[in-house]
């Protein structure tokens, strides 16, 4: 049910109307509820407040992240109860100090005016510093040198004990809060290893950057920063309002007067940073995602002298994130003011008051119990300040779960069925069986496939050729199972392969991807990536195999030489070798080449498909081409348009055909004068 800013105000005037009316006992625990309610009020992270916060988080929805991120936690419960205990005891110990400032004034002044019975109403610390000194016939002097020496003394060893629990509970805060941001990364990690390629196609690198890394620091800040002061509040305030209250009434309520004030400006502040942190984040997301495609297409922008102009679309959306930050450090910086004046105008109004009454001669109030109140103000300036670092910790830490749940609770499209067994290789034969594929996005299915349907045998080679968006390199994604067919079946050995595990499947098929990525290591390991542990022999056999061996030989460090980031140190082709040289190192009993030589020049080629022979001799073969010359010795050659197989045949058989197989081959391989008169190119 959402809760809205005018049930608190109603809430913390029914709570404060009748205090002139009913009795002390009663106005201390109604005002201590108000304090309670309004602490709760501080989780709330999206319930409906009219004209701040729109959208479609709901307050269950922030709770639920929250309360799942404190969970985590619990499995350091140990540590947590320390740190709760220690916050306590922090507590107790800070509490006690305006307790014995209040005293050793009055202790000061009872030596000052020889008052045994002023001496009587102090504290049992400042009754024992009393015995502690001389005699009370001593020199008066002596006696007061020596009251505040131990006074003093007190103080500073409950500041020590003070400090000495709160660095307990902040390290071991921030010990848990490491932990988990360490498990968390881990787990992000290893979920986007698994979701599937239709899922990063959706969502753009810089997007979950931000999430892996901003995301997961906000979690971090909440569980170091917000989830155990909370603690601290409820028990210093609670506290506090206690003897504050016991103590005396009138001054009591005057000081914590500005306690509602404060919760009420923090629910407000929540709401607003809450949205405020989803946009900026996203913003911070955009930003990622501009920064990575200029990194990425650096050698285009400076061919294109493009520096000015993606200068510019960096400082518009670095403009909209730095409002989006202004604007959260404008309500973080209100909601302080607003706060540290209301706590202000508490401690005027307690000096106002306090002060009438010390100079009331009818009144005991004295004038350590006056320094004694604005001791308690004054440390009460600490919770004012963690409210505000609380309220921006449970903000941020809702938001960035959230977003980083998102990720961690999406179910990957492909994955292992129920039940899947390891591929086994038998004969190796791959046959597509009536295979239908679409793209699903918002905009609808984009239909890329219809129809497929043939077979790759072992020594057999496939070809398949077509125009651009033909759908020849999502066929190829299909066969290690990147994306799932919408219609038909793809059998190795007459196995399906959604029946079989995904790693199983991965290990018999290999594809050498037309857009290749290397990694920024020595040669020998991204050879041998998919199988650091393989002897060296075998990464020098299969770099010769991919006609790379000769280049890398002639390197002053061989194959330890570094490759740059994704490879630029080498050329296209150079690149596409060391590809194919990665694939054919596990000996898959399926290769697919998809475009894979395109930066190849013909000589290579040749050498390339000549070294391949003995490799796929006992391997069913698929290549996938935009070049005749690279497919034209395959066993049977498909002609893909729009998604559906046009021509099938051996390259005599299409040539003979006189299709559109014939039509390419004219334009790629027959010289233009040799053409016959009236030909036309499709």
């Amino acid at each position: 049910m959402a809760l809205r800013v005018d049930v608190v105000i109603e809430s913390v005037k029914s709570h404060t109307a009748g205090f002139g009316l009913i009795d002390r006992g009663e106005v201390l625990r109604m005002f201590l509820n108000s304090i309670s309610r309004c602490l709760l009020l501080l989780g709330v992270s999206g319930a409906a407040v009219s004209g701040v916060r729109s959208g479609s988080d709901s307050a269950s929805e922030g709770l639920g992240v929250l309360w799942r991120i404190t969970r985590m936690t619990f499995r350091y419960r140990w540590l947590l109860i320390v740190g709760a205990v220690a916050i306590v005891l922090a507590s107790v110990f800070q509490l006690y100090i305006p307790v014995m400032l209040g005293d050793g004034i009055d202790a000061v002044g009872a030596v000052l005016s020889d008052d045994e019975v002023a001496q009587g109403r102090t504290s049992f610390l400042a009754r024992w510093a009393l015995d502690l000194v001389v005699p009370s016939d001593g020199v008066a002097g002596e006696r007061l040198t020596s009251v505040l020496l131990v006074i003093s003394l007190l103080i500073l060893g409950l500041s020590a004990l003070r400090g000495s629990f709160t660095f307990l509970h902040l390290y071991l805060t921030e010990v848990v809060a490491q932990r988990i941001g360490y498990e968390l990364r881990l787990q992000y990690y290893e979920k986007l290893q698994r979701l599937s390629f239709a899922y990063h196609d959706r969502i753009h690198t810089g997007d979950l950057l931000t999430r892996g890394i901003l995301d997961i620091e906000g979690i971090r800040g909440f569980t170091s920063r917000a989830m155990l002061r909370v603690v601290y509040l409820v028990v210093f305030v609670g506290a506090g309002a206690y003897l504050m209250l016991s103590s005396d009434l009138l001054l009591g309520l005057l000081s914590l007067s500005f306690v509602p004030f404060a919760a009420w400006r923090s629910v407000v502040a929540r709401l607003h940073m809450s949205t405020g942190w989803r946009r900026y984040q996203e913003e911070m997301g955009r930003l990622t995602q501009a920064m990575d495609e200029n990194l990425k297409g650096i050698r285009v922008v400076r061919s294109f002298a493009a520096e000015r102009y993606e200068l510019e679309k960096y400082d518009a959306i670095s403009d909209v994130a730095f409002e989006r930050a202004f604007r959260l450090v404008g309500v973080r910086a209100n909601n302080i003011t607003m706060v540290n004046l209301s706590f202000l105008l508490s401690m005027s109004l307690v000096i106002l008051f306090g002060g009438l009454k010390v100079l009331d001669a009818t009144d005991p109030f004295t004038i350590g119990d006056l320094a004694q109140f604005l001791a308690f103000l004054g440390i009460m300036r600490v919770p004012v300040r963690y409210l505000g670092m609380v309220v921006a910790g449970w903000a941020q830490g809702a938001t960035s779960g959230r977003r980083l749940f998102d990720v961690l609770d999406s179910v990957p499209e492909i994955q292992d069925h129920p039940g899947a067994k390891p591929l086994r290789i038998t004969d190796g034969v791959l046959k597509f069986e009536h295979v239908d594929f679409a793209f699903r996005d918002q905009f609808g299915d984009a239909q890329v496939l219809r129809d497929v349907s043939f077979e790759a045998r072992p020594g057999h080679t496939v070809g398949i050729v077509g125009p651009p968006g033909s759908g020849k390199s999502t066929l190829a994604h299909l066969i290690p199972r990147f994306y799932d067919p919408t219609a038909g079946r793809i059998l190795i050995d007459g196995q399906d392969i959604s029946d079989v595990t995904l790693e199983s499947l991965r290990h018999a098929v290999g594809v050498v991807e037309q857009d290749t990525f290397l990694f920024t290591t020595t040669i020998d390991n991204n050879v041998a990536y998919g199988d650091p542990r393989v002897p060296h022999g075998s990464i020098e056999r299969a770099t010769d195999s991919a006609q790379m061996k000769e280049y890398v030989d002639r390197l002053p460090t061989g194959f330890d030489t570094l490759v740059g980031e994704r490879g630029v140190t080498l050329s296209g082709g150079q690149r596409q070798r060391l590809s194919i040289a990665r694939s054919l190192l596990l000996r898959p009993q399926i290769i697919v080449f998809d475009d894979s030589t395109a930066a190849i020049d013909a000589a290579t080629e040749q050498r390339i498909r000549a070294a391949l022979q003995e490799v796929t001799a006992d391997r069913a073969t698929i290549i996938i081409s935009h070049r005749l010359s690279s497919l034209m010795h395959a066993d049977e050659i498909l002609f893909l348009e729009g998604g559906e197989i046009v021509e099938r045949g051996s390259h005599a058989e299409l040539l003979a055909q006189q299709g559109k197989y014939r039509d390419l081959y004219e334009l790629q391989i027959r010289p233009e004068d040799d053409r016959p008169s009236g030909f036309e190119v499709n």
